[in-house]
């Protein structure tokens, strides 16, 4: 059985061969982008990321499982896959507590004033600030309700927030107070201090934070994004952003990446910037691994 492997994950030459101890003949493709190492008829299984965005899934006719290294199922074909019964699996778990972190530490960040503090050690300046915030008592909307929202909501609660989660659902979780169709946000969003967006990019989230949305913030509010960039009308949001220094917004992702030199999201002092870097945790390789052999070894089994 042929499994193409792809350079969006480094392997260890221990972890190649438990790989081929289960069975599999190894194909290696280092850039997804470049010309396949076997016809892609005779792919069996592949470990990839963007691999469909170069090659048609259409010329893979033996493909019959697919695990992405990434969360987000918008990079694959997804309706083709499940029409041909293809077993996809994303990598659901493994990125979600180094993104949770990131977004508690934005917060904090932005609460505690860390860049004021920072500019007043460079100027050797000794300051009191008097205008710190607590998250005791804020109330928090975690927008998709999934592995990561309830990664963030589980940090959150001990600090004291009230958390509301928004899916497509409104199934009890823990660590959340209530659980709300997301279609409600735009008329609710104004009951919140915090929101964070961890939702997939489908095409109901597409765009959903919107000039709608942004005008019905409440003040001092915050709007942390670890989801996808397309979630946020970005134009928008830079308007809104200049229009309101009192609201504050911390973007890991972006329509597109990198996020132009021409935006005007960078240049705005009540916006963090930072490269798409929420996921990025020592622990990832070993969550990783761990999750591509256990299905490669179930699907070898079945």
């Amino acid at each position: 059985m042929n499994l193409l492997l792809t350079g969006c994950f480094h392997y260890s030459d221990s972890q190649l061969s438990l790989l081929a101890e289960l069975g599999y003949t190894i194909h290696f493709l280092q850039q997804e982008s470049e010309s396949l190492p076997l016809p892609a008829g005779e792919v069996d299984a592949t470990v990839c990321n963007g691999l469909f965005l170069h090659h048609s899934i259409d010329e893979f006719t033996r493909l019959q499982f697919i695990q992405l290294t990434s969360a987000g199922l918008d990079r694959v074909p997804v309706d083709t896959i499940r029409r041909r019964g293809i077993i996809l699996h994303n990598a659901r778990g493994v990125y979600s507590a180094p993104m949770a972190e990131w977004a508690v530490f934005r917060i904090l960040e932005r609460y505690k004033q860390a860049a004021e503090f920072r500019q007043n050690q460079l100027e050797s300046q000794w300051v009191k600030i008097r205008t710190i915030r607590e998250l005791t008592d804020a109330k928090v909307a975690i927008v998709g309700a999934g592995n990561v929202g309830s990664e963030v909501a589980k940090r959150l609660e001990p600090f004291g927030c009230e958390i509301v989660g928004y899916d497509i659902h409104t199934n009890p979780q823990p660590h959340f107070a209530e659980i709300r169709l997301i279609d409600s946000l735009a008329t609710t969003v104004a009951e919140f201090d915090i929101i964070i967006l961890t939702a997939p990019l489908t095409p109901q989230t597409e765009g959903l934070i919107n000039a709608d949305i942004l005008a019905r913030l409440r003040p001092n509010a915050m709007l942390v994004n670890i989801a996808r960039g397309a979630i946020i009308d970005e134009p928008t949001l830079a308007e809104a952003l200049h229009r309101r220094p009192d609201i504050f917004a911390a973007l890991d992702v972006f329509t597109t990446e990198p996020l132009p030199i021409s935006s005007p999201l960078w240049q705005l002092p009540n916006a963090a910037i930072s490269p798409h870097n929420s996921f990025v945790g020592h622990a990832n390789s070993r969550r990783l691994f761990a999750l591509i052999l256990s299905n490669l070894t179930s699907f070898r089994n079945q």
